[in-house]
């Protein structure tokens, strides 16, 4: 990870535990067989192309848009249900599989956020010709994305987003 892209995620861990006046724990993962290196990039990438489906249908539709701009929750669907599905522990009693945490794939996926964060916010010093609204746009998105990630990753109920989010 970068410096900045780095910083930035550890700044927003620290900013969660500041408000909610605790430290945040990782969650666990898998017991037994580690995943593959290909394993892992397989489910990063996939990760990957969840986001550029759920932004590119955004730009298409402008479906999830509201006075204040979109909302990540509704504009990235697939996305997040696809990071909830890495670190679900519990499965229905009649599933065909036992759950299978991946935290450490969900960590690559905050890495990729965080780059993406850090190229847009590059990007608006010198945006091309007529692009500075969708580079705004994917940034606030993006920058959304982030903090609902690791409220996931670190288990952060519903109460405690709320706190969060009214901090400000």
């Amino acid at each position: 990870m970068t410096d900045r892209a780095s910083t930035l995620v550890e700044a927003r861990r620290e900013r969660i535990e500041r408000i909610l006046g605790r430290s945040l724990t990782p969650p666990r993962g898998t017991p037994g067989e580690p995943l593959s290196e290909e394993a892992r990039e397989y489910l990063a990438e996939e990760a990957q192309n969840l986001y550029w489906n759920d932004l590119e249908w955004e730009r298409i539709t402008d479906e999830e848009a509201l006075e204040e701009g979109p909302i990540a929750q509704l504009a990235f669907p697939g996305f997040l249900a696809f990071i909830r599905g890495l670190l679900l522990h519990e499965v229905m009693p009649d599933s065909q599989a036992p759950a299978s945490p991946r935290p450490q794939v969900v960590e690559d996926v905050l890495e990729f956020l965080a780059r993406r964060v850090v190229e847009l916010e590059d990007g608006l010093a010198s945006p091309p010709e007529g692009e500075i609204e969708a580079i705004r746009g994917e940034l606030g998105l993006t920058s959304q994305l982030v903090d609902l990630v690791l409220y996931q990753f670190h288990g952060v109920g519903p109460k405690d987003v709320e706190r969060i989010e009214a901090a400000g």
